[in-house]
């Protein structure tokens, strides 16, 4: 029979308690933080399906070269998705949510379609490992790191913003070593961007654990790693591709 009086009692049963509130915690969050990887797989893979399908068909030859504007709203469609989730996911239920990601991912599909037109087949293959590899080990510092990342988000969400400016400009100046810069700092963008947002998605995960916003966010955090992994993986190929 327990002592009421010796403290050692209660110790032990707050200890114990804290214990497993500990480790119910983790356990959710291996399966919150499973469930988003899972879901940016499967978007990068279903991408590169309907890119790869599409190329192969002979439509992406004509989208591309072919005159019109067809090509630019094909280049620009995967953005209405985007920001349809960004500022609409407040609105949007889980399984509209779900359905917009895997609309997005096909339709980035189609826009990437042009990658297969410009570059070789293996320095794609070669340049898609090399990203993947990158990034699991970029993610997993994010995800391990007691360091504090927040501090750069904003340095990189602006990063990201000039990047984007440079990139309009040099469409008009046309500049190969521009061209060049661009890519290089986008990679590095993006590799930091990783980290980042896989710090933060965990961090998420206290806030939104048992809520109805959970599927959401497990959605919303995949988009945010699939961007990276798809934006390192395009400048990594500008910038070590082979050229057809």
């Amino acid at each position: 029979m327990a002592n009421w009086s010796d403290p050692r009692s209660d110790i032990a049963g707050f200890g114990s308690a804290s214990a497993a509130r500990s480790e119910a915690f983790d356990a959710g969050l291996r399966k919150y933080m499973l469930s988003v990887y899972n879901y940016m797989a499967s978007g990068v893979l279903l991408t590169g399906i309907v890119a790869l399908l599409f190329a192969s068909s002979g439509l992406a030859y004509q989208v591309f070269a072919g005159p019109g504007i067809l090509k630019y709203i094909v280049m620009f469609a995967p953005l209405a998705f985007v920001m349809v989730l960004s500022f609409g996911i407040n609105r949007l239920s889980t399984v509209a949510t779900q359905a917009l990601y895997w609309a997005y991912a096909a339709v980035m599909g189609v826009s990437l379609s042009y990658i297969f037109l410009a570059y070789t087949g293996t320095s794609i293959a070669q340049t898609f490992f090399a990203t993947a590899a990158a990034f699991a080990g970029l993610s997993l510092f994010g995800y391990t790191t007691k360091k504090d990342l927040s501090g750069f988000g904003t340095f990189l969400i602006m990063g990201v913003v000039g990047l984007l400016v440079a990139s309009l400009i040099n469409i008009f100046l046309r500049s190969s070593m521009m061209d060049l810069v661009i890519s290089a700092v986008g990679v590095l963008l993006f590799a930091g961007l990783t980290a980042y947002d896989t710090q933060k998605i965990k961090s998420i995960y206290a806030h939104v654990a048992g809520t109805d916003m959970m599927g959401k966010s497990v959605v919303m955090g995949a988009l945010n790693l699939y961007l990276d992994f798809i934006n390192m993986f395009l400048f990594l190929l500008r910038l070590f591709g082979d050229r057809r």
